[in-house]
């Protein structure tokens, strides 16, 4: 009797969560199942679009990294970058040397902020069993003290090279504003040292997390460069043989319009959703990681290929190790440039820009007049780019596990979903869950 009251509650029963935590904007899941199988899966995102696209057109080109920094406070660079990359692109324009190595310096410093805040104080609470950082920090205060010490050292990068912390002002195309004095940078390096240092040992503690079994044969998809770990620069890839320019992004993608959705849903054409973020850049790129960071990855037993989601925290944390010590090394043989930015001549042209944002890659178009006038703008944000995958894992992750309590279910969906750090607002061009079991 008590099996079939069991069996009843499993097939027939609706899970509501208002909002979900520890994610970055607003939206809704919903579940359906019917006769024990899983009927429908929709992540509603119901965060109004905010229209930056339109606020772009006819505006300078030159206006661009401030008005796309907006679009996000954690990933301000990740934006800031991929638009003014996209103008030089259309203008002809070569950013290298010093400049190019404060823009990859700054980057790091982006990576280790965002990846600090999700790792420790947005995910790991649910691999800890803990409802957030707060009620980790009751037992574990030394993990989350640390935690804020190693973000601090990311916002003083950003600070020091983008003129402050959040929506940074110091960037241009071309270039910088301002080149901060060489000795602010050598004041940094013993705190990045002792960051490197740090990191090391919270990747060791994440290593011995408990993982929930989940795999699936994704297709991942991240920028790549010979000659290092992508952050800004370099082609489009995919674990499916893809290999393009950054230009012939939209002959190999498009963005579907989804109704429960005010965020589109990107795939690749003539076949499906894609993954984007740490765990493609880690399977795609091992072999431009540092050595230090390969040995890190080794000696923790996180090697390439991992197709479980859950363990993309690890990743994270082999990125993060893998900023302090870019940053270490980028600074250790830093010379000021000449100039702080290369100067354009206007001209009408389109350009293309894409950049690896902490949670995936952020691709840039515009179209320019002669006068330097926006006449077209297209962003693709990360979040979007992997909300098709989200979708297709709950599939699979809640059929596997409806015999779960609600409360237990809910639990895991919510973690299921914080795998992709998902930034809401960026993706509306989260988590209330409703189950319905009939």
């Amino acid at each position: 009797m008590e099996t079939k009251n069991l069996e009843t509650m499993t097939l027939n029963r609706t899970i509501r969560v208002k909002n979900l935590a520890r994610v970055e904007g607003e939206g809704g899941l919903y579940v359906k199942v019917r006769d024990g199988e899983v009927a429908n899966v929709q992540l509603k995102i119901f965060e109004p679009p905010r229209f930056f696209e339109a606020f772009l057109r006819g505006r300078h080109f030159s206006e661009t990294p401030d008005i796309t920094a907006r679009i996000c406070g954690i990933c301000p660079i990740a934006y800031q970058m991929g638009a003014a990359q996209a103008m030089e692109d259309a203008l002809g324009i070569v950013v290298d040397g010093s400049l190019r190595d404060l823009r990859r310096i700054i980057y790091c410093g982006e990576w280790i902020q965002s990846h600090v805040l999700h790792i420790f104080m947005l995910h790991a609470p649910d691999f800890l069993g803990y409802e957030s950082a707060i009620h980790l920090a009751n037992d574990y205060p030394e993990i989350v003290k640390d935690a804020l010490a190693l973000k601090k050292i990311g916002n003083e990068i950003m600070a020091l090279i983008g003129g402050r912390e959040v929506h940074p002002i110091n960037l241009r195309v071309g270039g910088f504003y301002r080149i901060p004095p060489q000795e602010e940078f050598e004041k940094l390096q013993e705190r990045l040292i002792w960051g490197r240092a740090k990191m090391a040992d919270m990747t060791r503690l994440v290593s011995g997390f408990t993982f929930p079994e989940l795999e699936r044969d994704y297709e991942y998809v991240a920028m790549h460069h010979p000659d290092e770990y992508p952050l800004n620069e370099g082609r489009l890839i995919s674990s499916k043989g893809l290999d393009i320019a950054i230009s012939e992004f939209e002959n190999h993608f498009t963005e579907i319009h989804e109704e429960h959705s005010n965020a589109l849903h990107a795939v690749v054409k003539e076949r499906d959703g894609y993954f984007v973020g740490p765990l493609a850049r880690f399977n795609l790129n091992f072999d431009q990681l540092s050595d230090g960071a390969k040995a890190l990855a080794e000696e923790i037993n996180f090697l390439p290929p991992c197709n479980n989601p859950f363990r993309s925290i690890l990743a994270r944390c082999i990125e993060t190790w893998y900023a302090f010590d870019e940053a270490i090394r980028l600074i250790e043989n830093y010379s000021p440039p000449a100039q702080p930015y290369v100067p354009a001549t206007v001209k009408a042209g389109r350009g293309y820009g894409c950049t690896e944002a902490p949670r995936g890659i952020c691709w840039h178009s515009y179209s320019i007049d002669s006068e330097g006038l926006i006449q077209q703008a297209r962003i693709v944000p990360p979040t979007s780019q992997n909300q098709r995958t989200i979708e297709k894992d709950l599939q699979q992750f809640v059929g596997r596990y409806l015999s779960l309590s609600d409360e237990d279910l809910t639990w895991q969906c919510e973690q299921a979903i914080r795998n992709y750090d998902p930034c809401i607002s960026c993706a509306t061009h989260f988590l209330t869950l409703e189950i319905e079991r009939t």
